[in-house]
């Protein structure tokens, strides 16, 4: 269990690291919308690995907090997006 723990943190730490440069040097501000609901998704990700690896059950409530505000932020932007001068 404890390699399993590790590459897939390992690939998510990679994920986070691929995204924030995507939010970072993302054209347009739909793309680091997404960059960020995706790094919201690689958190809640990670907790769900570690509360696995752990048999820790207390973080379960993060994760569904991570995924909600994910979402409702996503939406909120997509709904009131302005289009980009390019």
């Amino acid at each position: 269990m404890t390699i399993v723990a590790v590459v897939s943190a390992l690939l998510l730490a990679a994920a986070a690291v691929i995204t924030t440069y995507r939010v970072v040097a993302g054209p347009s501000t739909l793309d680091r919308v997404v960059g960020i609901d995706s790094l919201m998704a690689t958190a809640a990700s990670g907790l769900a690995v570690w509360a696995a690896y752990s048999a820790d059950t207390t973080v379960v409530p993060a994760i569904v907090a991570l995924a909600l505000v994910g979402f409702l932020g996503s939406a909120a932007v997509s709904r009131f997006r302005v289009r980009d001068d390019t």
